[in-house]
């Protein structure tokens, strides 16, 4: 019995019929005669598979919905089993419930309840990694409840281990998508997060497992480990999940990442490569892809495998399934970076679903619907599907029929739970044939087959000597951007960066790109760790909390090569002359791993699809650097002299070592020649400059090393500035003759402590937030919006306008007061907040502080310094969660 693929039109056989029970086929039988030959892959290799029951709502009865994002989840009732050949009739048995022998594994009814999945094969086709997870234990917290690990499965030796064998070290961390690597070890996702949580513990906090950036569940990264278990290395630093581990022929490492930093439109899961070692990682495809299957919102990338053509075969699907489907999809990843989009930027098809027009998302459809797909990598185009019909159930009856055009445009009928089976499709003869024929209530899920296939290419752990070497000691990769004037292959400069260059055509303060800022997000404990009230992150939680890792001089040219603290996610933010951003966020995750140089040919503009983020992909750079060698760029200092193709920062690392970050904002004039006259003058924003408490410890203002952090909170760092005395005295009677001070005018109360309306209608006194006690009533009015305010009678009261409109019934006729009058509708009058966190340049807080502007001088340039990049990692009340108070 076999299926027609794509039209998928379905041949009756008794064993379908018994195994759909009331399930009806369609017409359109194919000739089996070809099909039925007896296949050496077929009938001399094992498959593995999970058969996992499904699971019903106990109120609505409703199938219960997985939810990939949370990688932990635990779905009870699984089983994995050995097929002895792909075929419907061959044995079957039970290979993995032995791990659970004993009464304390079942449950009320004497059933065996775990979960199994994530099934990967050997080089040499023998034994089988994947994840398991025992089954719960009754009336036990969440922490106490077993944890998934990685466990092996030796065919010839049918033996059952687990990889790790320490009880200890296994309950350590959640475990799961495990792969082999070509020199034996295994690389696998895991909460473990191991470097973490030691860069944790040299920032003065506990160790724990960051939440992902929904805060729903401890993010998975890639860890590697020997296969004994020893020896596991965290290789991966996303605040999100990165998941599905393949080896790819030439040795490196492609996996999807969940791209979540600051919650942005175009989050999702992405196809990302790296090495073993995790150097080299970059992203791969699908950022600007999510809309890519008709009729489906938000599809990732999941689930990367080889496939015979050499593409990827990916399956695409929403987060969140009741039915389970994908659609199953080859991806050209060697020549696009996006569903549309060549790696030259030229347009184009990157990708193609194996069988067209199936159901996802909850769409119906007559060809059924996918959940998963293993290729035989044989050469001839078979896949392992675990594969539905389209069924649907009468309103009626209660019986269950199967699709036609006229039952899904009928009301008669509703979609029916799934059956999946396992089958064999062949894309080359378009036919597909039962493996493990349907059962209701159950799915088959996961086949692979247990087959020899070539060892992959190994890569060999990078090695750093010179520079790279004595920073990969000290704790730091290395970031390289050749200009960040260069946008998505666009000199945005008036004249050109060679012009921007010349320190005698350009002077500094006509650069508008002069210091970058590099940006750590902070790790969110569960409320284990730290119970903490969501009012912590302030006006807005999409940048949750962020701490600074320090700051580097851009070179005249726009280039910067800066040692940055190693295994650490970062991001980067271009800033002004007053060290403001300018230019949207960068919501990416960047990581170098000790030693590794990260390079990049400019920056991007996150509203278009120009592909960027990988080296392979995207514009040429537009700066060239030195057009020659051992001369130095026009009119700089002779010393500096240039080789073929250097920026600057190259240049001046090369020859004075690598600029390693700051925590002050500072300049001094390094590359004027002889014919700049006079020299740019030298200016630095330090926090020493403060009368009020430092961002920084004190260890670290005297020695900033890469497990230092900027960490600013509103209370401690930000709102002390309101009410610093600002009094000038005469010089010569020590009488005040003015007062500079911020309360001394913003506040609701005058020196006699009376009622007033506070100056600009912003009150930054002391005190609690009426509207969030958790919050001072400053920080609130500071960033949100507020009603303009009067003094009557002694009070402040919202002041009250007529809005134009009157009181009205239902009828839409004027509700007249006691004398007969219309009655207005009164409103407030609203007043914008005067900072956001969208950034310093985004608020108008700092338009009274320049150049004309009424308040000019009554703020250091170091306090506005620091109220700028508060506001510019976005503002919170609190950037550290153990210092927000308990919940």
């Amino acid at each position: 019995m076999e299926i027609k693929s794509p039209n998928l039109n379905i041949c009756r056989s008794a064993r379908l019929a018994i195994a759909l029970g009331s399930f009806t086929v369609l017409s359109g039988c194919l000739s089996s005669s070809d099909s039925q030959q007896a296949d050496p892959v077929v009938v001399e290799n094992p498959v593995a598979y999970v058969e996992r029951a499904l699971l019903f709502d106990e109120n609505t009865g409703a199938l219960v919905e997985d939810n990939l994002a949370d990688p932990s989840a635990f779905r009870p009732g699984a089983r994995l089993l050995l097929k002895a050949s792909a075929t419907a009739d061959a044995e079957t048995r039970d290979i993995a419930s032995r791990a659970f022998a004993g009464p304390e594994f079942l449950d009320d009814n004497g059933q065996l309840r775990y979960d199994v999945k994530d099934l990967h094969v050997s080089h040499d086709g023998a034994r089988l990694l994947f994840a398991m997870r025992a089954p719960e234990i009754e009336d036990a917290d969440d922490e106490d409840q077993p944890t998934w690990n990685i466990w092996e499965y030796d065919v010839s030796a049918d033996t059952l281990r687990r990889i790790i064998g320490s009880d200890v070290t296994a309950r350590a961390g959640q475990d799961v998508a495990p792969a082999y690597l070509p020199d034996g070890r295994i690389v696998f996702s895991s909460t473990r997060q191991r470097i973490s949580k030691a860069v944790l513990l040299d920032e003065g906090k506990p160790q724990y497992s960051g939440l992902d950036e929904e805060g729903d569940s401890p993010a998975f990264v890639l860890h590697v480990m020997d296969d004994d278990g020893e020896n596991i290395e965290q290789i991966t630093f996303n605040q999100s999940h990165d998941l599905d581990p393949m080896v790819a022929d030439d040795g490196t490492i492609v996996f999807s990442r969940w791209d979540n930093a600051g919650q942005t439109r175009n989050n999702g899961v992405n196809l990302y490569r790296v090495n073993p070692d995790g150097t080299g990682l970059s992203y791969l495809y699908g950022r600007h892809s999510h809309d890519s299957v008709p009729e489906a919102n938000g599809i990732q990338y999941l689930q990367p495998r080889k496939s015979d053509s050499g593409n990827l075969l990916v399956q695409l699907r929403p987060f969140e399934s009741d039915d389970y489907a994908s659609v199953l999809a080859e991806v050209d990843v060697e020549q696009f970076v996006e569903a549309n989009l060549r790696i030259d930027g030229t347009e184009g098809t990157g990708q193609q679903p194996l069988v067209p027009g199936v159901g996802l998302d909850g769409q119906l459809s007559l060809k059924g619907s996918y959940a998963s797909v293993s290729p035989l990598l044989d050469g001839t185009n078979r896949y392992l599907v675990s594969w539905t019909p389209c069924r649907l159930r009468e309103v009626a009856t209660d019986r269950i029929v199967n699709c036609t055009d006229d039952r899904l445009e009928s009301e008669a009928y509703l979609p029916a739970e799934p059956v999946y089976g396992l089958w064999l499709l062949d894309i080359n003869s378009e036919t597909q044939r039962p493996v493990v024929p349907p059962v209701e209530g159950v799915q088959f899920d996961e086949a692979v087959l247990m087959k020899e296939r070539p060892l992959e290419g190994f890569i060999p752990e990078s090695q750093f000597a010179g520079p790279e070497g004595a920073l990969k000691d000290a704790g730091y990769g290395v970031l390289h951007i050749r200009s960040v004037y260069d946008i998505d292959g666009v000199d945005t400069t008036p004249a050109g960066i060679d012009v921007m260059a010349d320190p005698l055509q350009t002077p500094p303060e006509d650069r508008p790109a002069r210091f970058l800022r590099l940006e750590k997000p902070v790790a969110i404990p569960d409320e284990n760790v730290r119970d903490f009230d969501n009012s912590a992150f302030g006006r807005s939680r999409a940048q949750l909390m962020r701490e600074i890792l320090g700051y580097v001089p851009i070179e005249p040219d726009g280039s910067v090569k800066v040692a940055v603290p190693a295994n650490v996610a970062f991001a980067i933010s271009v800033l002004d002359e007053q060290g403001q951003r300018i230019g949207a966020r960068h919501q990416n995750w960047l990581t170098v791993r000790p030693g590794e140089t990260l390079e990049c040919a400019g920056c991007h503009n996150p509203n278009t699809p120009t592909p960027h983020g990988r080296p392979d992909a995207g514009p040429d750079p537009v700066w060239g650097g030195a057009a020659t060698t051992g001369i130095p760029f026009p009119n700089t200092d002779p010393g500096l002299f240039a080789d073929m193709g250097e920026t600057m920062a190259e240049v001046f690392a090369r020859i004075n070592d690598i600029r390693r970050p700051t925590p002050d904002v500072i300049y001094a004039d390094e590359w004027s020649g002889d014919a700049v006259d006079p020299k740019p003058d030298s200016f630095s924003y330090a926090y020493g400059e403060l009368q009020t408490p430092q961002p920084i410890s004190g260890v670290c203002a005297s020695d900033w090393a890469p497990n230092c952090r900027i960490v600013i909170n509103y209370e401690q760092h930000i709102h002390p500035l309101w009410s610093l005395n600002r009094e000038v005295l005469d010089p010569n009677t020590m009488a005040v003759v003015d007062d500079y001070t911020c309360t001394s005018c913003h506040t609701d109360t005058d020196a006699a402590d009376a009622q007033q309306v506070p100056a600009g209608q912003l009150d930054l006194g002391d005190g609690p937030s009426p509207d969030e006690p958790l919050h001072f009533n400053a920080y609130r009015e500071l960033l949100f919006p507020d009603s303009e305010q009067e003094l009557v009678n002694g009070a402040l009261i919202d002041v009250l306008v007529d809005s134009g409109e009157v009181l009205r019934d239902e009828e839409g006729n004027p509700i007249l007061d006691a004398n007969g009058n219309e009655q207005p509708i009164l409103v407030t009058v609203p007043v914008q907040a005067s900072m956001s966190v969208n950034g310093a340049r985004a608020s108008n807080f700092f338009d009274v502080f320049a150049e004309g502007g009424t308040h000019r001088d009554f703020l250091t340039p170091s306090e506005l310094r620091l109220i700028a990049e508060w506001l510019d990692v976005g503002g919170q009340y609190f950037n550290n969660p153990f210092d927000a108070p308990e919940d």
